[in-house]
């Protein structure tokens, strides 16, 4: 088992790293810039790193930062969370050089899942449905993409090979718009990303954002935790996430589910990955592989009962997966809301003092947050400042759960995006009843 982690995150993901941690008898390393070394991890950590100023460029994704900061400490692991330089595979390459264990996949597993048109051909490969499209980068003939995009069928959309977070992607409805909207695409891979490949896609019209969490220890052991929905989202950005995915049809989650498990195997995969699918009439469609804990795993937690960051620590550590799928029960519904400390209407940020902090409580209620009375929330990062996760026997009970839970939580000196939530997406009828598909939110907010 490792001895000593340095958790090289911020927020909410360092302070759950940090209790998982502390559960195993792991000592821990808190890294932090400047402006954040009163929050919550940074105070309850073994010990305390500064590692540069408030630019994440100069801090958390300062890789040499990083690394001394293990070196100073004798740290033996580094958990990177999920943002920043977790499925950077220079980082991941960099540490294991550097002899310390990166809590995470290997860097060629990172790197071939990190490139979308590698990872489908591996998918492919392995037997995981993909959406149906170039299958490889889209070349310079030009009658060829033409030719290619009327067998696939309008509209169709042109993706950046190494894009990510709705980044690099455009939808063409017609033969007219194709070669420019490949040549803009490319331009703006290049600028962004560094590679300018680009690939071809069916563009589903109204699909559902359905993914499917997995554990693999890297030696031919894998198994699943079942699907999540997180259909809701605005900008490409999730908003709500729930497990397991409501109106699906048991045989083929389960289908979906043991094909993600095969792929594992056949990459030899390592730690905790998520394979995310869009999801329409019936049909599941790779769109890529998350090399990371999500954002939304404690959905998955919550209706399995295993703790994914524990597993995490102890594949890194060399003790392999313990779980056979066999021991995984399914048992009720789970829902999670995402708290950011943003205008509810503008959506535009609001860092600022949290004056006085209330988390809700109840049967079934868990909070994820670093925030406390008296917390700045700074204006340099992520406005993500905590989760709200309900369970219930079944899914009508986590709702009202979560009702309650968004009733009773209180956060004053700061906006936050509670409101929404409250007032709009819990009182919307199509989402209680379930199964709305991506552009649901953004329809009903205007914004679409």
């Amino acid at each position: 088992m490792l001895e000593k982690v340095v958790i090289a995150n911020r927020g909410e993901i360092a302070l759950r790293i940090l209790r998982a941690c502390k559960e195993l008898g792991i000592r821990t390393v808190a890294v932090y810039s400047k402006p954040d070394r009163d929050l919550m991890h940074v105070r309850l950590a073994d010990e305390a790193v500064c590692i540069g100023p408030a630019s994440s460029a100069d801090s958390y994704l300062n890789i040499p930062a990083l690394i001394s900061a293990a070196e100073v400490t004798d740290a033996d692991a580094i958990h990177p969370g999920y943002g920043f330089l977790a499925e950077n595979a220079d980082f991941a390459e960099s540490v294991e050089r550097s002899g310390f264990t990166f809590i995470g996949p290997k860097a060629d597993t990172i790197r071939l899942m990190g490139n979308k048109v590698a990872a489908i051909e591996a998918m492919k490969k392995a037997g995981v449905p993909t959406v149906p499209g170039s299958n490889g980068p889209i070349g310079d003939d030009d009658e060829a993409s033409l030719a290619m995009a009327e067998q696939i069928g309008y509209p169709v959309i042109i993706k950046a090979a190494a894009g990510g977070g709705g980044r690099g992607m455009r939808v063409v409805d017609e033969a007219k718009q194709l070669l420019n909207a490949i040549t803009l695409t490319r331009s703006e891979a290049k600028n962004a990303f560094g590679d300018a490949t680009v690939y071809m896609e069916k563009f589903l019209q109204q699909p559902r954002h359905v993914e499917v969490q997995v554990l693999a220890d890297g030696a031919g052991h894998a198994i699943h935790l079942g699907d999540r929905d997180c259909s809701l989202q605005r900008r490409h950005q999730k908003v709500v996430e729930e497990a397991p995915a409501p109106g699906i049809p048991q045989h083929l989650k389960e289908e979906v589910a043991e094909r993600c498990v095969n792929a594992c195997k056949e990459i030899n995969y390592r730690g905790a990955g998520t394979f995310e699918f869009l999801y329409e009439n019936e049909g599941f469609y790779f769109i890529e592989m998350n090399t990371r804990v999500q954002v939304e795993h404690p959905v998955t937690e919550m209706v399995t009962g295993v703790d994914i960051v524990k597993e995490q620590l102890r594949i890194a550590g060399g003790e392999g997966l313990q779980i056979q799928q066999s021991d995984v029960q399914f048992q009720g519904h789970a829902i999670e809301v995402r708290v950011n400390a943003e205008d509810p209407v503008r959506f535009t940020p609001c860092p600022g003092k949290v004056t006085y902090f209330h988390a809700p409580g109840g049967n079934g209620v868990r909070v994820d947050s670093h925030i406390y009375s008296g917390y700045t929330v700074p204006p340099y990062y992520d406005s993500l400042i905590g989760k709200l996760i309900t369970w219930g026997e079944n899914r009508e009970t986590a709702f009202s759960r979560m009702k309650n839970a968004l009733d009773e939580i209180v956060v004053e000196g700061i906006k936050t995006n509670i409101a929404l939530h409250r007032d709009k997406i819990f009182k919307d009828e199509a989402f209680i009843k379930g199964g709305v598909d991506i552009h649901h939110l953004e329809k009903k907010l205007g914004t679409h």
